[in-house]
């Protein structure tokens, strides 16, 4: 498969969360809520989920994988995508959503590379070279171009 279909997806990824960010602003602001939006998102998106698991899994897990994996590994995740997303639906409209996604950006970036140097969460190792140090910094020059204009 190469690496172009990963790399296009993983763009059409990101124009999908700007959209999802877009769209879920002003639900929040039309119901006055960013965490009651989060709920409302995460219910829909559960259903849907719910659909595309029913219509493409084959193979489901058994009770004894279930029961293997780390108890902190059924919570971490959505609790983190619930106070990320809240505070995307509360951002966006305050800064806009090009300052915002910017801004959301880089701070994955920026962890991202440090928890990659690391290799937290039992992810490879990816050390930090000087390119990935000059893509930060021009990110964030572009993140004060992108505010200030």
């Amino acid at each position: 498969m190469g690496q172009s279909t990963p790399i296009i997806l993983a763009f059409i990824g990101g124009v999908f969360l700007a959209l999802h960010g877009g769209f879920n602003a002003q639900l929040s602001e039309q119901l006055k809520s960013p965490i009651l939006t989060s709920l409302v998102a995460y219910i829909i998106s559960a259903l849907i989920a719910f659909l595309a698991v029913t219509v493409n899994t084959r193979h489901f897990p058994s009770f004894h994988q279930l029961k293997d994996i780390p108890y902190y590994l059924w919570f971490s995740g959505a609790l983190f995508s619930v106070a990320g997303i809240g505070l995307y639906y509360y951002t966006i409209p305050k800064l806009g959503i090009s300052t915002m996604i910017s801004i959301g950006l880089f701070g994955q970036i920026l962890f991202s590379v440090i928890a990659g140097h690391f290799g937290w969460f039992g992810l490879p190792t990816e050390p930090i070279a000087y390119k990935k140090i000059f893509g930060v910094l021009a990110m964030t020059l572009g993140i004060v171009l992108i505010k200030n204009t």
